[in-house]
Parts: structure tokens; sequence; C-alpha cells
């Protein structure tokens, strides 16, 4: 029986802390709300119960009296609960209410802090809320006042007055309301003032204007909740410290198609470059029924001259086995390891192995020519792969005279995505998608099974991004032509080629 009221920070899934990361893997039950991210859930245990308690303007999916009875009731039956809150649990987030009544119910608990939006929406629009010249304090305040109060809790005139920079959370509705009442206690009209939209995610948007007519220019832009208001001088800062919404990709949105564990890498890297990235999984990858014919080669591993990697799926499961088989690096005896590419020669030294051959271009015609140079006369070459895979690689070895097995280390089935096909649809539709990427030649397939090639054909400002010259094809197969494919056909070099299309 406890409870961790978890801070989960102001919505950039990397901005809570690693003690209340290691509380939410460890819970059983977790109970979250509407600005909680899907990759934060996804560190929940796969058994844990997710309840979503989440609260929008008129939209309360569980008042809070109920939430706190939740708590107690869940902590009662013996779990672990995580509850996890935006931003910080003790700043706006009624944490303090929940804490006592877990308190007065006997329940142990602990607060976990996080940042909060007050803090981390102002700093990734480029405003620091104390600057040594411009302002030496802050005053955070609450734009909803409690309704049942009478009149107002705040002194406007000594807010009007003070040097402090102003942060209004939960103060969209009453954005005029603030305005006039500073102005009317004093404050300047000229003063600097900003809003920030969902700050640190990728819908970030942010507004800079002045006191006086920021309610009008909100309404005009389309500004609504979750903002974050700023009022003082240190807003004139953005114009120097705006670092967020100058990376290259910024208002960008970029959608993966690879399997879910491979999206990773490029989710990352297409993040770090300021995209808002959508991941829509068109190929699951997952070990074969029957592992007998893997498990064969592996056995007369050490016979072999050459073993070929065309893919990290195929060393991940090739490990898989050989782990489940009791053995290590060892089995591979005298035999030559070559890979594709870099990312597959990455994971074999995850392995403790390195490669003994990359091809200059990682595509598996130049794996065969590389390695017919190097003499595959009478060579007994083992190429653990994907279960039909393309023949060229096995075809041309063969041809050059090496005895090739080539045997299905796993296989690639269509992802269900079914329940992503409409967003998508709605993001072409809106033009907001600048750019689909392609892995394989199987994501091309399974992509345009949800979505047809006439309808990426009527939306010609969406991008598409090929891995390299096979996938390329696959796309002129189904008469759609790529917009980029890189040089270097990797991870990397897809979102370099991505970049600077979009950047162009």
């Amino acid at each position: 029986m406890y409870v961790y009221l978890i801070g989960a920070g102001p919505g950039d899934p990397g901005l809570i802390t690693l003690r209340g990361l290691r509380a939410l893997e460890r819970a059983d039950a977790v109970v979250y709300d509407f600005l909680s991210s899907e990759e934060l859930l996804a560190h929940a245990r796969p058994d844990a119960e997710l309840i979503y308690v989440g609260k929008k303007a008129g939209n309360h999916a569980l008042p809070q009296p109920e939430i706190n009875r939740l708590l107690v009731r869940l902590a009662k039956e013996g779990k672990v609960v995580a509850r996890l809150k935006g931003g910080d649990p003790y700043i706006f987030g009624r944490g303090g209410e929940e804490g006592e009544e877990l308190f007065d119910a006997g329940v142990p608990f602990e607060e976990i802090p996080g940042i909060s939006s007050t803090i981390a929406g102002p700093a990734y629009a480029g405003i620091p809320l104390t600057h040594r010249t411009l302002a030496s304090s802050v005053t955070l305040i609450t734009g909803h006042e409690d309704p049942t109060k009478p009149g107002s809790v705040h002194d406007w005139e000594a807010l009007a007055r003070s040097a402090s920079t102003l942060v209004f959370v939960m103060g969209m509705k009453n954005l005029p309301e603030i305005s006039r009442n500073l102005i009317s206690a004093g404050m300047s009209p000229e003063t600097p003032a900003a809003l920030i939209h969902w700050g640190t995610t990728d819908h970030q948007r942010s507004l800079v204007s002045t006191i006086g007519r920021l309610p009008d220019d909100a309404v005009r832009e389309g500004f609504a909740n979750p903002s974050v208001i700023v009022v003082g001088q240190v807003v004139t800062m953005r114009g120097k410290l705006n670092w967020f919404e100058r990376k290259p990709l910024f208002g960008r949105t970029v959608l993966i198609t690879r399997a879910r564990e491979q999206a990773s890498e490029s989710a990352a890297r297409f993040a770090e470059l300021g995209a808002r990235v959508i991941q829509f999984p068109t190929i699951a990858v997952r070990p074969l029924p029957d592992d007998a014919l893997l498990d064969q080669a592996i056995a007369r591993l050490a016979s072999y001259d050459w073993v070929v990697f065309t893919s990290a799926n195929g060393v991940k499961h090739f490990a898989r086995r050989l782990n489940a088989l009791g053995l290590d690096a060892r089995a591979f005896g005298r035999a030559k390891i070559a890979v594709i590419g870099p990312a597959t020669a990455e994971r074999l030294r995850a392995l403790g192995l390195r490669p003994d051959f990359i091809p200059a271009r990682h595509v598996a015609e130049s794996a065969a020519e590389g390695l017919i140079a190097l003499g595959m006369t009478g060579r007994r070459v083992l190429l653990p792969r994907a279960f039909r895979a393309r023949d060229i690689l096995p075809a041309e070895l063969a041809k050059a005279g090496a005895e090739v097995d080539d045997v299905p280390a796993y296989e690639t089935v269509a992802a269900d995505n079914s329940g992503l096909k409409e967003k998508i649809l709605a993001e072409l539709e809106a033009g907001t998608l600048s750019c689909i990427t392609f892995g394989s030649s199987s994501t091309v397939r399974n992509f345009l099974a949800a979505v047809s090639a006439e309808t990426l054909k009527a939306h010609p400002e969406t991008k598409l991004a090929s891995i390299g010259p096979i996938t390329s094809a696959a796309l002129r197969d189904a008469g759609l032509e790529p917009d980029i494919e890189p040089e270097e056909y990797t991870i990397p070099g897809l979102v370099k080629a991505v970049c600077a299309a979009l950047c162009a």
C-alpha cells in the first residue's frame, strides 16, 4: 500500500525526473491526467492498471473528490499507485488536496516533484523568468480563481506595481479580465507579455505582445488552454533566447512507418531536430513459430566460412536463439561475419563481435559484389534473415560458387494500425503532414494498404522519403515518385536528407 504523487513535467516526456520514472515503472496502478503523454505511460508495467481521470475545461472525467477517494481505495487494495500529474503536483496541481486525503485515510505516500509548466514553458519559448537586469523575482498566479470565493483573492495593485515577472496559469478564459485588472491597477498597457501554448511539446506555439493588446492578439491567433501567460520585461529576451522554436524542423510533422521497436532511433533523431513525430508502424517483427531450422544452422555454425546479417533484426533474433541454446560468440569459430549496414554492425558490436565486411553501399547488391570480390568459390555461407526476403543476395552468392544456407530467423507481418488511419487521413487533409518516411519496401506496401497511392498523389505537399533504391523502387511500382532519397542508405542519412529537403 503506497501512493506516489508524481510530477510528470510540462509535456516533454524527457523532463520527468529519474525518481518519478522509477516510481511509475514499479506501480500496480497508474492514475493519470489529461496532460500525461503516451510516451510516459509506455513506461508503466504491461500488467499495470491505467486509469484516466483527466480534466479539461467543462469536461472532467472524474471530479477531484472522487479522484481522492480512488487513490485511497486503490492503495487500500494493497496496490502501489502512481498518481501521474502534469507539471508539479504541488504547483496548481491539487496534489496537496490528494496528499491530505491520503494522510487522513492512513495511506503512506510521497510527493515526487516535477518541472512545472510555469517554468518550463517560458524557458522553451526563450523567456527567462528572472534576469539580473530585468527581474529578480517571479510570482506564480492562478488565472482560474475559485468561483465560490467572494471577489478576487489577488491584490492587483501589488501585482501591477511589482517588479516581479508575473506568470499566470489556467488563465486563457479570464485573459481579458487579467489584462484589464492589471492596467486598471496602474500597469502600463505597453508592458511586454507573452503566451506559450503547449509549452515544451511539438505543439508549442508562442505569441509576444503587450498586456494591453494580448487578449485581442490571442483571439486573432487562436490561442487557448493549456497556455501560460507571462508578463514582464523578461519577455523582451525571447528574440535572443528562443532556442526551441529555432530548431530546423520545428513546426514540421514527420510520419515514421517502421516497426514500433525499430522506430525509436528515427523518432529520437527527428524530435531532436524539433519535428513533431507520428509513429505509424506498418510492420511488426516477431519470432518464427518454429526455430528448428535456425537452431540447426547454429549447431553447425563453426563450419561456415561466412555469416551474413542483412538487418539488425537478423542479429537480434540470431542472438536470441544463440542464448537460448546456451551458446555465445565462441560458437562462430573461424566464421567471418558480414553486415549490410552500420545499424546492423552496431547491433553486432553489442554482442562483442565486429564485422569483417561492410559494403560501401548498404544494399544487398553491393554486399553481393563485395563478398564475391573476396572469393566465394567453395565457401559455405549462412544467411539468417527475414522469412520471405529478397532473393538477390543468396542467388548472386550461389552463382559465384558459394554454398548458401538461407535460413529464416524472424518474420515481418503487417501491423495493426487501424486506429491511426483516420488520424493520418486528417493530417493529410489539413495539410499538416510534412513528410512520410519509408525504411523498406514492405513498409511501402503495408502503408499503401491503409492509405492509397491515389490519396498520396492528391497531397503533393507531403514529401515521400525513401531510405534507399529498393524502397524507392517499391514506391515507383505503386505509381509514386520518392521526393527524398539519401546518399547514404541509413537512418542518419535519411534524417539528414529529410531535414535538408524540408528546410530548403
